[in-house]
C-alpha cells in the first residue's frame, strides 16, 4: 500500500484528466495537449490477469482518483500486442516471451517489465478423426499457425525436435482463431493451437492435441514501450502493482476468476475451467530474468535459422536488453 500511495502522488504531481471517458474501452491515443496522459493497456484471452484487472476497474479507481485516464485496447495474439506497441497505440502490453524478445530484437524499442504466468498454452493440434498422431506425421502436410506468437515458435522448437526443418510442412500464416476455424474445417492438416480457443476446440469439436510441451511455451510476459518507462515510471509501477494483485485475486478467488473469464472470453466455464487450472501456472516469480532467459536460450537457434530475427547477434543484444525488473521487485 505504502508503493501505491507514492505511485499515485507521483501521477498526481504530473498528469491532469485527459478529455476521454475514464475507463472508456475506446481506441488506445496519446493524451491532448498539456500533460494530459491516458494510460493505455491491452487486454487478451490468453491473459486472464487483464480481464480481472479490466473488470475490477483498480486502476481507474486508483489512478482516475489523481488525473489519470486508463483505455483499454484488445489484442489477438502477441503479434497484434507488439504491432500495437511500435506503433505507439498502447503503453503496456502483455504477449509471450518470446514474442518479446523477437520484436526487441528487430527493433521494437520495449521491455519486459513482469510476469503474469507460466502458461502452456500452445500445443500442435489435430481435427477430429485424424490419421496423424505424432509430430513425424506432420511432414508435407499444412499446419496453420500464427507467425510471430508463441504457438508459432512452439512449432518451430516441434519440428526440430522431431528432426524436420520448417519447410517440411506448409504453414499456413492465420491469427489465431481462423487457425481454429481451418483445423475445424480440414482446410489445414493441424494447427499450432492457442487457448482459449484450443481448448474450445478439443472440448466442442473433439479436436486432439498429438503433442504437448510445457517447457516449449515461454512465459507470459507484460511490456512497455521504453518511452513510457522513462517518462511514467510510476505508471509502470502502478500497473505492474496491480496485475500482481489480479494474479492474487485469481489465486484466491478460482470460482470467480472462472466466472468472470467464461464471460469475458465468451467460452464455457468448462473450458475456462481447463485453462486457468489445468493449463495456467500463476505460482511464479514475478521478476523477469533467469527463468525466462532459459527458455530464450533453447529457442534462439531456431529463431535464427527461420529468419524470425534479423541476426544471430541482434537476437542476443535482445536477450541481454529485454528485461527490467525493478518493477516487479518493488510490487
Amino acid at each position: 500500500m505504502r508503493i501505491m500511495r507514492a505511485v499515485l502522488a507521483a501521477a498526481a504531481a504530473t498528469v491532469v484528466l485527459a478529455g476521454c471517458v475514464q475507463g472508456e474501452d475506446a481506441p488506445a491515443e496519446k493524451g491532448g495537449g498539456g500533460d494530459a496522459v491516458t494510460l493505455r493497456l491491452d487486454y487478451a484471452y490468453y491473459n486472464p490477469a487483464s480481464l480481472v484487472l479490466r473488470d475490477q476497474k483498480w486502476l481507474e479507481t486508483e489512478l482516475g482518483a489523481n488525473g489519470v485516464t486508463v483505455s483499454w485496447q484488445l489484442s489477438a495474439g502477441s503479434n497484434k500486442a507488439n504491432e500495437a506497441l511500435r506503433a505507439e497505440a498502447i503503453d503496456v502490453g502483455s504477449t509471450a516471451g518470446v514474442a518479446a524478445l523477437v520484436a526487441r530484437a528487430n527493433g521494437a524499442p520495449i521491455k519486459t517489465i513482469n510476469v503474469f504466468s507460466q502458461p502452456e498454452w500452445a500445443a500442435i493440434v489435430v481435427p477430429k478423426g485424424s490419421a496423424i498422431t505424432s509430430v513425424a506425421g506432420l511432414k508435407g502436410k499444412k499446419v496453420a499457425a500464427t507467425k510471430g506468437t508463441d504457438p508459432y515458435f512452439f512449432l518451430l522448437q516441434t519440428l526440430a525436435e522431431a528432426g524436420l526443418k520448417p519447410d517440411d510442412v506448409t504453414v499456413t500464416n492465420l491469427q489465431h482463431a481462423d487457425g481454429r476455424t481451418a483445423l475445424e474445417r480440414g482446410d489445414v492438416d493441424a494447427w499450432a493451437g492457442l487457448d482459449p480457443l484450443m481448448a474450445t476446440s478439443e472440448l466442442e469439436a473433439g479436436s486432439k492435441l498429438i503433442y504437448r510441451n510445457v517447457g516449449f511455451n515461454s512465459y507470459g510476459v507484460l511490456n512497455a514501450r521504453e518511452t513510457f518507462l522513462s517518462e511514467h515510471p510510476e505508471l509502470a509501477q502502478a500497473v505492474v502493482n496491480a496485475y500482481e494483485k489480479a494474479r492474487q485475486w485469481i489465486k484466491d478467488n478460482p470460482d470467480q476468476a472462472v466466472t468472470l473469464y467464461a464471460k469475458e472470453a465468451k467460452i464455457s466455464e468448462a473450458v475456462a475451467t481447463k485453462v486457468l487450472t489445468e493449463r495456467t501456472r500463476l505460482d511464479i516469480d514475478p521478476v523477469p530474468g533467469a527463468a525466462q532467459k532459459t527458455v530464450f536460450e533453447k529457442i534462439l537457434p531456431v529463431l535464427v535459422a527461420d529468419a524470425n530475427v534479423k541476426t544471430e547477434e541482434a537476437a542476443r543484444t535482445a536477450l541481454d536488453s529485454i528485461f527490467e525488473p525493478k518493477y516487479a521487485s518493488a510490487s
